[in-house]
This record gives C-alpha cells, sequence and structure tokens, in this order.
C-alpha cells in the first residue's frame, strides 16, 4: 500500500470520525431539551458510514470511509405530564427527546478513540515518509 493511500484513509477516517463527534456533542447538547408537541421535538442524529472501494483496481477491499449521511431517529418523544409547565400542551404533557445519554457518551468516547487511532496512522505514516526521505540524503 503505498504511502499517500495510507494518508487518504486516515483522512477519511478523521473527517468520519469528526462529523460522529459533533453529531454525538448535539445529541448531548438537546437531551434535555423540552417541546410542546411532539413535530417540535429535537429528534436525536446519527451517521452513517458507507466504504469507500478502489473502483480503478476494481479490488473488493475497502480502501476508506466516508459519512453516507446523517439521518434522524424515528423513535417516537418521550411524553412526561407536567400540566404546570410553560410549555405544555392542551393535555398538559411536554415532550422531550428520546436521547440515551449514557449510549451517547460511550459512542462519544468509542469516536474519540478512533479519531485518536487515525491521528496515530497518520503520524506514523508521516514519520516513515520522513525517514525514507532521511535515507536517501
Amino acid at each position: 500500500m503505498s504511502l499517500m493511500r495510507i494518508l487518504d484513509i486516515s483522512a477519511q477516517s478523521l473527517a468520519a470520525q469528526s462529523v460522529r463527534l459533533n453529531v454525538t456533542a448535539s445529541n448531548l447538547a438537546n437531551a434535555n431539551s423540552e417541546a410542546g408537541s411532539p413535530e417540535a421535538v429535537y429528534r436525536p442524529r446519527h451517521p452513517v458510514f458507507a466504504a469507500v472501494l478502489d473502483a480503478q483496481r476494481r479490488d473488493p477491499a475497502a480502501v476508506g470511509v466516508r459519512v453516507a449521511a446523517v439521518v434522524e431517529s424515528q423513535a417516537p418523544p418521550e411524553k412526561r405530564y407536567d400540566p404546570g409547565h410553560p410549555l405544555a400542551d392542551a393535555q398538559g404533557y411536554v415532550y422531550l427527546p428520546r436521547i440515551e445519554v449514557v449510549e451517547e457518551m460511550a459512542d462519544m468516547i468509542s469516536a474519540s478513540r478512533s479519531y485518536e487511532a487515525s491521528v496515530e496512522v497518520f503520524n506514523t505514516a508521516k514519520e516513515l515518509a520522513l525517514r525514507t526521505l532521511a535515507l536517501g540524503q
């Protein structure tokens, strides 16, 4: 595998994990947001990853990753009875996003570690390239 391919794959992974971190942070930031109707409540989002294949070599092996889409959850919002709340609907319900904070935190830790691993791959490839160039001097 060429050095440029290693750097390209690492860069793709960094970009994908960056999107994952941002989406997870957005979900956590909106975990306690409230709304007066099910339509107005924040819907948690999740990135969908897709493998990048080498079309030139027609190699079935994946050579990278990309974010294919960021999708909204279709889960119904949580409904809480609180008739004294200023956002309560006519029946006295307030709607909250169905976000599991512990799961989101675990996802954030996983994305952070994946990002760090991609940085290490990038830095190692760069160091190998610099050492190879130094051999030619």
